[in-house]
């Protein structure tokens, strides 16, 4: 067994909304870099609070609680609110492309990781768009549910989410019993079914094709890594996988020899290469790992826990992935098992021969924090708190939702830790305070020193007119 020495992989975010009041300065410069973003000024304004609401210290995040706390008792800012989200026809593929370029000054690393995952909101009723009962991650077993598809980014410097994709059911696409419900959610006509493997690839490539965000390999669970296509659109984009796999899953040690068989003469000519050795069958990756000697395995550290370092034995393998039967792509099997239950995890990655084994254990570790997103996001930041039901309602609030996380993610880049509390530093000297916003003008405070989570004695100044109702439901 080798030393375990913990692997460097991403630090914890360590702020939380109530680390962060007070820092209302802080807040409207980063609302800044959006607000060009959005078409009218009522809409900035919306934003604005949305945010300031979602970083408070409010125990749920619906939408009445946070105007009330940051507008105040004001019926038709509620209305304005729910309209600005549930119909506002905002941008929020521009927004996130913004938000990327952001990630990229502050987490960026050639060595980046893109982590895609799932997760599941429990809902009520059958009026929300795209609910089914399905598994649902959250509760453990099938329930009624909205499924949402995620990708986060990973580095040494820290982690966020990069993007967000609502799963439809199949029905909900292509059931003409369920165009009702289409019309009512405001799903776009043009949409297609689409899976979940397919959903993340998409992200993915967007951000690809976007060019701002360094990155090099994707992690994903067994979910993703089971479907063979996403692998391989991975590939196709000049990133490496690293997948986690179903046990079942086979593999060449070594890869075959192949050939076109030799035409009999009669029927069609053969074109299709096969095996030339029937008895050379790929292994399931768990008969691989059973037929290992114990000095194929060493012990890692893969993260410093809480109670010290977090460590895990590995066994690395150079393999042929299976495609339709047939050799596939080389790449490595990854073998990882927990020292105390003998828990063994299995991942194929299509990283080239040269990655050193120390690399390939570090990125074992490096999927976990799209996990903590969403436990920091549903924590602290409203994630699954949302009330609306439309299709724009949905994407619109776990856009802002990634922005508030990555507003304490790049507070704490820049601070080099969680930094001292801001309640206890003092504001700016008074010749240099902004003076209070006009009546008419919105804002999030009088300064440095105004709390974010909750109401100035004035109270905070709704937007100069609400957005108007919508007469009909946007797409």
């Amino acid at each position: 067994m080798l030393q375990v020495v913990p692997m460097a992989t991403a630090p914890t975010l360590e702020l939380s909304p109530q680390d962060v009041v007070g820092l209302v300065d802080e807040l409207r410069a980063y609302h800044a870099l959006y607000a060009p973003l959005f078409q009218r000024q009522e809409q900035r304004d919306w934003a604005e609070q949305y945010l300031r609401g979602l970083l408070s210290a409010l125990p749920r995040k619906s939408i009445e609680p946070m105007v009330l706390a940051v507008v105040g008792a004001d019926r038709n800012a509620v209305r304005g609110m729910q309209q600005f989200l549930s119909a506002g026809p905002w941008d929020d593929d521009a927004l996130l492309r913004r938000h990327w370029q952001e990630v990229e000054q502050a987490l960026g690393d050639d060595a980046g990781v893109l982590t895609l995952d799932g997760r599941d909101f429990p809902k009520q009723g059958q009026g929300s768009v795209g609910v089914k009962r399905q598994y649902c991650g959250e509760v453990g077993k099938r329930a009624n549910c909205q499924a949402g598809v995620f990708l986060g980014y990973a580095s040494t410097r820290g982690y966020t989410l990069l993007d967000r994709r609502l799963y439809l059911p199949e029905e909900w696409v292509e059931d003409a019993a369920y165009a009702s419900r289409r019309d009512a959610c405001g799903i776009p006509a043009e949409a297609v079914f689409q899976t979940k493997p397919a959903l993340g690839g998409a992200m993915i490539a967007a951000v690809r094709q976007a060019g701002t965000l360094r990155c090099r390999w994707v992690a994903c669970d067994e979910g993703f890594g089971r479907d063979t296509a996403l692998l391989d659109q991975v590939a196709g984009l000049g990133l490496w996988y690293y997948a986690e796999v179903p046990h079942d899953t086979r593999v060449w040690p070594g890869r075959p020899a192949t050939a076109v068989p030799a035409w009999s003469g009669r029927g069609r000519k053969p074109t299709r290469a096969r095996v030339v050795d029937p008895g050379a069958a790929p292994q399931t990756v768990a008969a691989v790992a059973a037929a290992l000697p114990a000095r194929a395995w060493s012990r890692q550290g893969i993260k410093e826990g809480s109670k010290g370092p977090i460590s895990a034995d590995f066994a690395l393998l150079p393999v042929v992935a299976v495609r339709d039967g047939l050799p596939g792509p080389d790449g490595w099997l990854i073998l990882r098992r927990t020292p105390e239950t003998g828990e063994r995890k299995t991942y194929l990655s299509n990283a080239p021969a040269a990655t050193p084994p120390a690399t390939l254990v570090r990125v074992s570790g490096m999927r976990w924090p799209i996990e903590r997103c969403f436990e920091e996001g549903q924590q602290h930041l409203g994630l699954g708190d949302y009330e609306v039901r439309s299709w724009r309602g949905w994407h619109h609030h776990l856009t802002l939702v990634i922005l508030a996380h990555f507003f304490l993610v790049r507070l704490q880049c820049r601070w080099g830790g969680k930094g001292p509390r801001v309640d206890a530093a003092p504001g700016p000297p008074a010749g240099q305070r902004r003076p209070a916003p006009a009546h008419g003008r919105s804002g999030l405070g009088t300064g440095s020193a105004a709390p974010l989570a909750a109401p100035e004695p004035r109270g905070l100044p709704r937007p100069s007119q609400a957005p108007p109702r919508a007469t009909r439901r946007v797409s």
